[in-house]
């Protein structure tokens, strides 16, 4: 097994356990390295101020950068902070962009939120199909 792997297995492990100095000591050289699941880990982390001082920037700057590589659940969590402004200023049409990109990949809260997104035409035109499109996929239908 690779040192890397290790080192991720140990830092989620001890992210788990919650002890979370000892993750941010494992996670953030692999984070530094473009690991999406450890900069996801420590935008949580930094996002909720666990066991340290919440730091919105940090957090931020993870979030994105694990979402930026594709990670659906930092997607959804990016998506949620635009949507919220939590971390970030508020941008409703960066959220859908952002929920769009975790609902692609099968993310069903993602699906759900951006059919509401379309109902409501919250950061989007209104558009009940659109809607309608996403909560068929949450609910697992075929479209």
């Amino acid at each position: 097994m690779p040192e890397i792997d290790i080192q991720l297995a140990s830092g989620l492990a001890a992210f788990e356990a919650k002890e979370f100095s000892r993750a941010i000591q494992l996670l953030s050289p692999l984070a530094d390295q473009g690991n999406a699941e450890a900069q996801h880990r420590l935008a949580i982390i930094y996002q909720n101020g666990l066991g340290f001082v919440k730091n919105d920037l940090y957090a931020y700057k993870w979030m994105r950068a694990a979402a930026e590589q594709g990670h659906p659940i930092a997607q959804h969590g990016l998506g949620f902070m635009c949507l919220h402004g939590e971390c970030v200023n508020k941008n409703e049409a960066e959220a859908v962009k952002w929920f769009r990109l975790a609902a692609e990949q099968g993310l069903v809260g993602s699906q759900m939120i951006l059919a509401n997104m379309y109902e409501t035409g919250q950061g989007v035109e209104k558009d009940p199909e659109e809607a309608q499109k996403w909560k068929k996929r949450a609910e697992g239908e075929q479209i």
